[in-house]
């Protein structure tokens, strides 16, 4: 069995890996990353933010085109299955793993490609895919392997129209009825996919408001438009059991009611992907959605072990993920790299897409905070005006007496670009941070960033 030396070993290539693994060899370290696929990216370039995001984008171009009266003097309204848009997410994907893949390549990073286990606290086993077994010895690990859907032993995932948020990507026929169970942000995406394609969907939420982190207002607005593009949502329901037929699936729900579908998407939950590598011969313990518990500078229980991205929990987005690799390098390398990544905004590709970052209305009440607040309705805009994207709104959310920036909300069309520009100046100091910035700054015209200025007018507006 071949035994091979290095400094830092990343397991897992996905964004927290790949962070991980460019800052400590940025720092000079001598680096191997492994992963369970013959290909780097892990389940963000695989299975989950990209083909999603761009099953979402080739969607959203449908429905431009099937909406806007300028098409119809090309053609009638066009039907396009889900297997034809899925080809898109698959160049995309290609492309991605060519890029990291020249990424790893070009900063000089061993590739390992099989199923990693601890044998101690300084040495893994790599299982190849077929079948060779090789040692990897290092001063220090980082476990970025990520998540997977969370699967209840009472449903029965083998059975051909039993899907996860994983397995719906090998769909290969586009059902006239989905039952989406779950409306977390998977669930509340893939829901305004399907039903941009046409699909019937069902969108089973065992609470009583959709995406209940968000703003008020912003929540409302997704509810709205999901139910405008025909998307039925029930709230406070369970599942009893689901049944699976020749030909499509009936969920039994807690509530009595029976629901029939052509399809089912099981979206309530994600686990760490910890089973397979041999935690009990470290003395470390996921907890029991699959996790492992670090503390502010990505350290497990073992010392020179150390866990970022899914694996670790919130905030299980790929942007944060990757800045948590990077930070856990960076207490390894001591490098001044270093920091708690709790600066996240919030980006959810739903159609149209929220982004949010800061505080929303109801933390604010509750704390007592005077505050103010300024929105900008993209009906109004020019730049939306003129890319037929009238839905949505910015909102801004400011202290009543320093007119600090607290939150920033956005719905509708370019919202997750949009809400950087607020994350930048909630970031700086004194007046900077103030709704006098956009007021005193010259925007592009048109664009939808003028609409900070729009947001920061109405709310000066609101003041007395």
């Amino acid at each position: 069995m071949a035994v091979y030396n290095y400094d830092v070993v990343v397991i897992g290539t996905g964004p927290a890996g790949e962070g991980a693994a460019m800052n400590a060899v940025k720092a000079g370290r001598k680096v191997a990353v492994v992963d369970e696929r013959p290909q780097v990216g892990g389940n963000c370039t695989h299975l989950g933010t990209i083909p999603s995001k761009a099953l979402r984008h080739s969607v959203r171009q449908i429905m431009q085109y099937n909406n806007n009266p300028l098409f119809r003097q090309i053609g009638e309204p066009r039907w396009f299955s889900f297997a034809d848009v899925l080809k898109s997410a698959e160049q995309v994907i290609s492309k991605q793993v060519s890029s990291r893949t020249g990424y790893y390549a070009r900063n000089r990073i061993d590739t390992f490609f099989g199923t990693a286990s601890f044998c101690d606290e300084h040495t893994i086993e790599v299982v190849h895919l077929n079948g060779m077994t090789e040692k990897l010895v290092a001063k220090q690990f980082v476990i970025a392997t990520g998540s997977r859907p969370y699967r209840p032993a009472d449903v029965d995932f083998t059975h051909s129209r039993i899907y996860d948020s994983d397995t719906i990507l090998s769909l290969g026929h586009t059902p006239r009825r989905l039952i989406v169970y779950g409306a977390g942000v998977i669930g509340c995406e893939y829901a305004s996919i399907f039903s941009g394609l046409g699909v019937l969907v069902d969108l089973i939420d065992n609470r009583d408001q959709l995406l209940s982190f968000l703003d008020d207002e912003i929540s409302d607005s997704l509810s709205y438009h999901l139910r405008n593009n025909n998307v039925l949502i029930r709230h406070n329901e369970e599942y009893e059991r689901v049944e699976g037929l020749d030909n499509g699936v009936i969920l039994h729900l807690k509530s009595g009611k029976k629901i029939k579908a052509d399809a089912f998407l099981w979206s309530n939950g994600r686990t760490g992907n910890t089973d397979k590598l041999g935690l009990e011969n470290i003395g470390l313990k996921a907890n029991s959605r699959g996790q492992i518990q670090v503390d502010e500078h990505y350290r497990t229980d073992i010392g020179n072990i150390y866990a970022a991205g899914d694996v670790i929990g919130w905030p299980s987005l790929a942007s944060a993920a990757y800045d948590q690799g990077r930070s856990a390098a960076g207490s390894i390398t001591e490098n001044d790299s270093w920091r708690f990544v709790d600066d996240v905004p919030t980006g959810i590709y739903t159609i149209p897409e929220i982004s949010s970052v800061g505080k929303t209305e109801r933390e604010l009440t509750q704390a007592k905070v005077p505050y103010e607040v300024g929105k900008a309705f993209f009906k109004g805009m020019a730049r939306a005006q003129i890319a037929v994207e009238k839905a949505g709104m910015l909102k801004i959310l400011f202290h009543r007496e320093t007119l600090e920036i607290l939150g920033v909300h956005c719905f509708g069309y370019q919202a997750s670009e949009i809400v950087h520009i607020g994350q930048a100046i909630m970031n700086q100091k004194g007046e900077a941070n103030t709704l006098k910035y956009f007021i005193n700054t010259t925007f592009n015209y048109p664009t939808m960033a003028e609409a900070y200025r729009v947001a920061a007018y109405d709310g000066l507006n609101r003041l007395f």
